[in-house]
C-alpha cells in the first residue's frame, strides 16, 4: 500500500491519480515536518513556480525511470492515460527527492484540472472508479481553498517583480540615494609666501537619501537626509570651492537638508514649495548641462551663473508652459523664515523671474534664457563664489545689500556628442549699511563645452553615461563702485583671474561613476599678486 500523511489508498485502484500527485517528486512520502520548517508559504510557492518543467506523453521520455521500478505502471498510466506528468528539462523525473506539501498540492491540483477537463468522456478518459477517489482527495486536502491561496501568492510575486528598483518601502514610497567619495588636493603658492601650497591631500564624503512619495500620481513629496564632512580647500578667495560641499556641517551629522512638494495645476502649471539648506534657484533651470554636483562639474565657481545664488532657502516657485517653445519660471525664496523677527517677508530674500525659449520642440538641450533676480541680503551680497570683494562682505560680514541682477544663458546641441553653452551675469548692488553707502557692479561669464558619451544623447539632461566637460570663464568680479565702501573693500578688483576646468565622468555601470577633474585658477581672488592655483579632484559617485 502507498501511505500518504493525509490518505491511504491502494495502488491498483487509484495508482494513476495518486502518482500524479508527484509531478515533481512522486514516490516519496510527504514530509510534513520539513514543510513546517520552511521559511514561509510565499517563498515555497515562488520557488516551485519558478522551476522549469517539460510535459511528456510517454514514460520512456524519463531518463531515470526504469520498468523495474515499483511505480512504473502507475507512471505509465499517468503519462499515457491522463497526460499530467512533467519532467525536468534534463529529461529526469527525480522520483526519490522529498517534496513539500506545497509542491504536493500544486502537482495534485494540476492533475485534477486535467481530469476535470476531460470529465465529459468518463468511459474513455477517466475510469469511473477514479472519480470517488478524486472527490475524496479534493475534500481531504481542501484544494479549492489552496488554489485560491496559490493564485493570490502568484499575483503578489508578479507585483513584487514588477516593482521599480527604487520602490523599496511600499507601493507609495520610493527610496533613492547618492554617496560621494572624493580625494582633493590643491597645488601652488596662492600667497606667494615661498612656502608652496598649504593644502594636503584630503579624503571626504557626502551621503544623501531621498524619500519620494506621491498622493495624486503626478505630484511628488521629497524628504532628503544628508550627512557630509567635505571641507573646501583654502585660498585667498571663494574661487576654489567644491560643488559637492553642501551646508556648513563637516562632521557627518545627519540632518534634513531638503523638504519639498511639487505638484501640477492643470496641464501647463507646476508649483514647487520647498525648504532646507539645499534649496536654491537651481531647483529651476540654470541652463548649464554640466551643473550636477555629483555627476557633473566638481567645482562650484562656474557651476552656473552667480545670480542663481542670490536667493534664500525657503519659499515657492512656479513653472508655466506658455507654449511648446516658451516656459515662464517665477520663484521667491526667503532666509531665516523660522525666525519670528524676520519671517517670510521681513528678512533676506531673492525673487526670480525667467523666460526659457526652446527653438526646437523636440530638443530640450537647445535653449536660451533671460533671467532677472531681485534680492536683499543681510550678510553681504551672498553668492559666495569669486572674489571676496565681489561678495561685498570683507571684514564687515553684516553689511545689508540689495541688488538687481540680469543674466542671459544658453546651451546648443551641436551633435549627439557635443554641446556648446555659456552665460553672462551682471549684478548691480547697493550697500545699505556701513560708513559709506554706494553702488557696486559685479560681473561673471562662462563658456561650457559638453561631450556626452553613449547613453546621454537622447536624454533631457546629461546625468547618464560617460561625460566630458570643459568650463572656461570668469568667476564673479567687482568691476567698480560709486564710492569707497567701508570694511576694507577696494573700489574694484585689481586684476582679472580666469577659471579653467576640465573633467571626465567614466560611468562604470548604472550605479557607479568615477570623475577625475582639474581646475586652474589664474590670479586667484582676481589679484595677480596671488600665485596660480591648481586643484585636483577624483570623485567617485554611487547611486541607488
Amino acid at each position: 500500500m502507498l501511505k500518504f500523511n493525509f490518505l491511504t489508498v491502494t495502488p491498483g485502484v487509484v495508482s494513476g491519480v495518486v502518482i500524479s500527485i508527484g509531478v515533481l517528486t512522486p514516490f516519496a512520502s510527504v514530509k510534513a515536518e520539513e514543510s513546517e520548517k520552511s521559511t514561509d508559504s510565499f517563498e515555497q510557492v515562488s520557488q516551485y513556480s519558478q522551476q522549469n518543467s517539460t510535459s511528456i506523453t510517454s514514460v520512456s521520455q524519463l531518463s531515470d525511470v526504469q520498468p523495474t521500478d515499483w511505480a512504473f505502471s502507475a507512471l505509465q498510466s499517468l503519462a499515457e492515460h491522463y497526460r499530467c506528468i512533467t519532467g525536468y528539462p534534463d529529461g529526469s523525473f527525480k522520483g526519490d527527492r522529498p517534496i513539500t506539501r506545497f509542491e504536493f498540492a500544486t502537482a495534485l491540483n494540476a492533475c485534477l484540472d486535467k481530469i476535470h477537463q476531460n470529465i465529459a468522456d468518463v468511459t474513455d478518459i477517466v475510469t469511473k472508479g477514479d472519480l470517488p477517489t478524486v472527490q475524496k482527495l479534493q475534500e481531504e486536502y481542501e484544494l479549492p481553498t489552496l488554489r485560491g491561496k496559490v493564485d493570490e501568492l502568484e499575483a503578489r510575486t508578479e507585483q513584487l517583480e514588477k516593482r521599480p528598483k527604487k520602490q523599496l518601502l511600499s507601493p507609495n514610497i520610493k527610496l533613492s540615494g547618492e554617496l560621494i567619495f572624493a580625494a582633493v588636493d590643491a597645488f601652488g603658492d596662492p600667497s606667494r609666501s615661498g612656502n608652496g601650497d598649504e593644502n594636503n591631500l584630503t579624503f571626504s564624503s557626502r551621503a544623501r537619501i531621498n524619500f519620494d512619495t506621491s498622493f495624486m500620481g503626478k505630484d511628488q513629496l521629497r524628504i532628503r537626509l544628508q550627512a557630509s564632512n567635505v571641507i573646501n580647500p583654502t585660498g585667498p578667495g571663494n574661487d576654489s570651492r567644491l560643488s559637492f560641499v553642501s551646508g556648513s556641517n563637516t562632521t557627518n551629522e545627519i540632518s534634513v537638508s531638503k523638504l519639498e512638494y511639487r505638484f501640477p495645476v492643470g496641464e501647463q502649471l507646476t508649483v514647487l514649495v520647498a525648504t532646507g539648506f539645499n534649496t536654491y534657484f537651481d531647483d529651476w533651470d540654470t541652463i548649464n548641462p554640466l551643473r550636477n554636483d555629483a555627476k557633473g562639474t566638481p567645482f562650484r565657481g562656474l557651476r552656473y551663473s552667480h545670480i542663481y545664488r542670490l536667493g534664500g532657502d525657503t519659499g515657492l516657485g512656479v513653472t508655466y508652459k506658455l507654449s511648446e517653445n516658451i516656459t515662464l519660471q517665477l520663484a521667491y525664496l526667503a532666509k531665516n523664515t523660522n525666525n519670528p523677527v524676520s519671517g517670510l517677508f521681513n528678512g533676506g530674500y531673492g525673487a526670480l523671474g525667467q523666460i526659457v525659449f526652446y527653438p526646437k520642440k523636440k530638443d530640450k538641450h537647445t535653449k536660451i534664457a533671460i533671467t532677472y533676480v531681485n534680492a536683499y541680503n543681510e550678510e553681504g551680497l551672498g553668492h559666495n563664489t569669486g572674489s571676496l570683494p565681489s561678495n561685498l562682505s570683507s571684514n564687515l560680514p553684516n553689511r545689508k545689500v540689495s541688488s538687481n541682477s540680469f543674466g542671459i544663458e544658453t546651451n546648443v546641441k551641436i551633435s549627439d556628442g557635443f554641446q556648446l553653452g555659456g552665460w553672462v551675469g551682471y549684478t548691480n548692488a547697493r550697500a545699505l549699511t556701513g560708513e559709506v553707502k554706494g553702488d557696486a557692479d559685479i560681473w561673471s561669464w562662462a563658456v561650457t563645452l559638453a561631450f556626452p558619451g553613449k547613453g546621454n544623447s537622447d536624454e533631457s539632461n546629461l546625468d547618464k553615461g560617460n561625460l566630458g566637460g570643459i568650463i572656461i570663464g570668469m568667476q564673479p568680479k567687482l568691476t567698480g563702485t560709486s564710492a569707497p565702501l567701508s570694511g576694507d573693500l577696494p573700489r574694484r578688483d585689481p586684476d582679472t583671474g580666469f577659471h579653467i576646468e576640465g573633467f571626465y565622468r567614466y560611468q562604470i555601470n548604472e550605479n557607479i561613476s568615477i570623475t577625475p577633474a582639474l581646475l586652474w585658477l589664474t590670479a586667484p581672488n582676481h589679484n595677480e599678486q596671488n600665485g596660480d592655483i591648481f586643484l585636483g579632484v577624483v570623485r567617485t559617485t554611487f547611486t541607488f
